[in-house]
């Protein structure tokens, strides 16, 4: 099935809640619908291809057409003893996709709860949280070529995933639309509990199973997060910075109280949110948009607050960031102008 709306309000496709129109918004149900939409050129460019704008910041309105998949489905492709083999439709919602994997036994994504977005996106992002990420998980990735309507199928190792980054986000960059991502989750479980305060939390439990971590998961997150249906937010604006190892010890030096991920021999991740703390943004505001009083990697809009607003507040808090520790820090939101 396929949607058309004109002059189109995108308020409920993105979670900072920004209230933009786009010329043309563009709705499919499957594979083959996507590709009778590029086959008849049913598409007035430029266009975006949206998931639920969870990690989307529009500055201005859209002079062009949004697509968004509602392709769903979650089938089980292949079983062995230890793994199962499950293919997901684009347009599911991840924490549903998570949900039913807990729900199953199946185990691997149970640190995942609670991320917004839907899956195709997850593909394109390597969302992760809490030690885990989607390309520890992801087996094959099946696309539609956007030039010529082909169905491609990507491995893991095409994906070129690396921290918050993939082949979608850099030399294919708008090439490619994602209609189903499969993966390999364990019948066994190993837990992963050594990042953040999980640990913790689970002491509240009677005992540690798939269905409690994602408890815990649920519940640290929302102590720190904002529901964007109350304050529109995306979550964490901004990536981790991984830094050279020298550096850090440097930094080690002038804040001994720095916290820090070893990545490898070589590099150290830095929590970007702590460093934004430190440089006394958290709580702060400039005009509507503002940075959440309990987790400085988030910013919000507090209330009618334009695309415009949040850039300027993000600039500003890098050149803090910069200013203080000499670090860049990124955003993991796209601006869409």
């Amino acid at each position: 099935m396929i949607t058309i709306e004109k002059q189109y309000s995108l308020l409920s496709h993105n979670t900072f809640g920004i209230d933009v129109k786009t010329d043309s918004f563009i709705e499919y149900s499957s594979s083959e619908d996507l590709k009778k939409i590029l086959s008849d050129k049913l598409i007035k460019n430029p266009y975006l291809h949206i998931g639920s704008g969870s990690n989307l910041l529009f500055i201005s309105d859209y002079k062009g057409t949004i697509l968004h998949s509602k392709i769903q489905g979650i089938k089980l492709k292949k079983e062995t003893d230890d793994e199962v083999f499950v293919q997901v439709g684009a347009g599911v919602e991840w924490d549903y996709f998570v949900a039913y994997c807990v729900s199953q036994g199946w185990a691997g994504i149970e640190n995942l709860s609670l991320i917004p977005g839907e899956v195709g996106a997850s593909a394109i992002q390597n969302i992760g949280a809490y030690g885990v990420e989607a390309k520890d998980l992801i087996t094959q990735v099946e696309t539609v070529e956007r030039g010529t309507g082909k169905t491609r199928i990507f491995t893991n190792a095409e994906c070129n995933y690396s921290y918050r980054q993939s082949i979608f986000k850099a030399e294919l960059k708008d090439q490619y639309i994602i209609t189903y991502v499969t993966f390999k989750l364990s019948k066994h479980p190993i837990y992963n509990l050594e990042y953040g305060n999980i640990n913790l939390e689970l002491t509240k439990y009677p005992e540690i199973s798939l269905s409690t971590i994602r408890q815990a998961i649920i519940a640290i997150r929302n102590s720190k997060l904002p529901d964007p249906k109350i304050e529109g937010n995306a979550g964490s604006f901004f990536m981790n910075p991984i830094i050279p190892r020298s550096q850090f010890l440097e930094l080690q030096k002038q804040f001994p109280d720095i916290p820090h991920y070893d990545m490898d021999k070589d590099c150290v991740k830095i929590p970007a949110g702590w460093m934004i703390d430190r440089c006394g943004w958290k709580g702060k505001a400039i005009g509507h948009a503002g940075v959440h009083s309990k987790q400085a990697l988030v910013l919000v809009n507090r209330g009618n607050a334009t695309g415009g607003e949040i850039v300027n507040l993000s600039q500003e808090i890098r050149t803090s960031v910069k200013n203080m520790f000499n670090i860049e820090i990124h955003p993991e939101v796209n601006f869409i102008l």
